[in-house]
């Protein structure tokens, strides 16, 4: 019955989407920045390309999911209130981000205002510090495995055509970039869409509709359809300032280079997403940009640019817990 869903469960469903639908349009750059500055496809077929196969991702795995859900901190401490606190933070820093063009990390806002929503309803206690030391170094190990990747294969792949016609080699390489910009837009919905997934079926826990069976979280279908349609939608709607900043402003690309960098970014998202770590999609691609660049030509790369995304990195979990300790105290003192 309609009228028996807890109002509160229903924001969290809402907001959960609305971060997911924003997700979307602030990570779009992501998938398709390099093969919309390299040229092999326009920004619309891109985006559309990017919006189906970001659906189709997100339907596909659920142990990120279950992290976000379980792993992060003791359910029991994990009430209404905080889970709408960190949506509230989650969304309040994802729309500052994207309107000054910084591609800041979604994974880590909704981490970062969880942990902070739950520190304030019942204190550092109630973390898991395992989990979230293992999230804390992959916000290190992302973008410096995706650079380090990305840095080894242009190296490779340009040893390999190294004798071949540069015309043939890009001609070559824009047919190619379809494929990799394909997987990391499909990585993208697989490692991305679950975060929401996961704050919905933490709800779901919290008011005994959903239960975990041996430490899994079994994700409902319209949790999975939902966030990925809304991840969807929001690709869609597109993210053309962090697509400029990502496409064109840390270096300049060419198709072999747009390969290099959305395959590495892909291979390890893929990775993490069957491991069940969530790592951020924005700080793989990013490093593996500025991988390629550095590889080729490290002074075509405009490190003062960079310097200010990595603030933004470092500065994101901290605002967002700090955001969302804010938000709980007002939630908590009007429900009070």
């Amino acid at each position: 019955m309609l009228e028996a869903i807890p109002l509160a469960l229903v924001a969290i469903v809402l907001l959960s989407w609305c971060i997911d639908f924003i997700n979307g349009f602030h990570d779009t750059a992501n998938a398709i920045a390099t093969v919309v500055s390299t040229g092999v496809l326009s920004a619309r077929t891109a985006i559309l390309m990017a919006a189906a196969l970001n659906f189709g991702g997100a339907l596909v795995g659920t142990k990120v999911a279950t992290t976000i859900a379980k792993g992060l901190a003791d359910p029991i401490h994990v009430v209404p209130a905080v889970i709408i606190a960190a949506l509230l933070a989650a969304i309040t820093w994802d729309l500052l981000t994207w309107w000054f063009g910084i591609p800041s990390s979604t994974s880590h806002t909704l981490m970062g205002g969880l942990t902070g929503a739950v520190v304030a309803h019942a204190g550092f206690q109630a973390l898991h510090p395992a989990k979230l030391k293992e999230v804390g170094a992959f916000i290190v190990i992302s973008p410096a495995l995706g650079f380090l990747i990305a840095a080894i294969l242009i190296l490779v792949i340009l040893w390999i055509v190294q004798r071949l016609p540069s015309h043939k080699v890009n001609f070559a390489f824009r047919k190619l970039q379809l494929f990799s910009a394909a997987a990391m837009a499909f990585t993208h919905g697989q490692n991305d869409a679950q975060k929401a997934m996961g704050i919905i079926c933490l709800g779901l826990i919290t008011y005994g509709q959903l239960a975990a069976h041996g430490g899994a979280v079994e994700v409902p279908l319209w949790v999975k359809i939902g966030c990925a349609t809304m991840m969807g939608l929001g690709t869609a709607g597109g993210g053309w300032k962090i697509i400029k900043t990502l496409g064109h402003r840390i270096g300049k690309l060419r198709p072999i280079h747009g390969f290099a960098a959305e395959s590495a970014a892909a291979l390890m998202l893929f990775t993490t997403a069957h491991m069940g770590i969530p790592v951020s999609t924005t700080h793989a691609i990013s490093g593996a940009i500025m991988g390629v660049g550095a590889s080729m030509n490290p002074g075509a790369v405009r490190w003062g640019l960079a310097g200010n995304i990595f603030v933004a990195w470092v500065l994101t979990i901290p605002i967002s817990a700090l955001l969302a300790a804010g938000f709980y105290r007002i939630i908590h003192a009007l429900i009070a």
